[in-house]
This record gives C-alpha cells, sequence and structure tokens, in this order.
C-alpha cells in the first residue's frame, strides 16, 4: 500500500487539533428603513394598545360564531392570532423596539440623529425591553390582575423617554435631552 494516502490523513487528522478558527469582522448593522417617529407609530403605539386594552377586556373569553369585536387582542384581524397568543405577540414587539430604537444611522422625524449614544437613552431603551418582557410573562399567565399592574409598567417606560426626548413644545427639539 503507497504511504501517501496514510501521510495526507495524518496531516488532515494533525490539523484538526484545537487550533480555532480565524475571526471574522462582524457583519455590518442593517440600515433604518424607518425614522424614529414611524417606528415607534408603527411597532410599539399599537402594540402597546394591545396590552393596554387587556385592563378591561380578557382576551380568553370565548366569542360566539360571528361576533365581532371593536379593537385590541379580541379584536378580528383577519389573521388567527388573536387572543392571549396576540398579547403575547404585542409584548415581545415591544420588546424588540428596544434594539429597533438603537440603530445606529436612525434619525428622528426632525432629521436629528437619534442619541443613541446618550446613557439615559440606552438606559430607557433597556426599560422599554423589560417592560416588554415583564408583559410578555404577564401574559403567559393569562391573567388579567397581572396585565392591569404590567400596563403601568409599559406605560412608565415609555413616559420616560418621552419626558425628555419627545415631549417638546416644538417639534424641531425632538431628540434633544
Amino acid at each position: 500500500m503507497p504511504k501517501l494516502p496514510w501521510l495526507a490523513l495524518a496531516a488532515l487528522v494533525a490539523g484538526c487539533g484545537d487550533t480555532p478558527p480565524p475571526a471574522q469582522a462582524p457583519a455590518p448593522a442593517p440600515p433604518p428603513y424607518s425614522n424614529l417617529a414611524q417606528l415607534m407609530r408603527g411597532i410599539p403605539f399599537p402594540n402597546s394598545n394591545i396590552l393596554f386594552d387587556t385592563q378591561t377586556t380578557d382576551p380568553g373569553e370565548k366569542r360566539e360564531p360571528g361576533e365581532t369585536r371593536r379593537g385590541g387582542a379580541t379584536a378580528d384581524f383577519g389573521n388567527v392570532y388573536g387572543g392571549w397568543q396576540a398579547v403575547e405577540n404585542s409584548a415581545l414587539a415591544v420588546a424588540e423596539t428596544a434594539t429597533l430604537i438603537m440603530v445606529p444611522g436612525r434619525s428622528c422625524e426632525n432629521g436629528r440623529p437619534a442619541p443613541v449614544d446618550r446613557e439615559d437613552y440606552r438606559r430607557f431603551a433597556r426599560q422599554l425591553a423589560d417592560a416588554g418582557l415583564a408583559a410578555y410573562k404577564a401574559a403567559q399567565s393569562k391573567n388579567l390582575d397581572a396585565m392591569v399592574e404590567v400596563s403601568g409598567t409599559v406605560s412608565d417606560a415609555c413616559a420616560a423617554c418621552h419626558e425628555v426626548y419627545r415631549d417638546k413644545d416644538d417639534p424641531k427639539e425632538r431628540c434633544i435631552p
């Protein structure tokens, strides 16, 4: 038997040691497709309203065939993800928004850059994520009292950032602390 295949196999096995693969450069961050106001109006605003709706309407309440509802997690939205599953999904959408508001290059509605480099803005984003995850846990419990309680947490997380960055007499001053 020729020695060449055995030498090649030995070299291959020796090359399969504990040597880690070379490090790759991190992938570039995807660009933002919306300004901050568009993002907020499109994701956390409607989804937080679904969370808030559970303060007065039980998403698990049985409906009669053909019965429609006015809004929230109990409404007929033309899909199969209603009830408590809609509440859970909305809570996760609120939590995911925290990542999206931190995407580099996002601007505010007035054209100013979103203040992603500021510590307070990063803290507000973490609070939003935490509030969304707390709402998710409450929604999983299917407990209306837990949803009433967590609604305040969500509202407080939104208000903390809005008081500093959004609630300005002149919209040109938004995104400036």
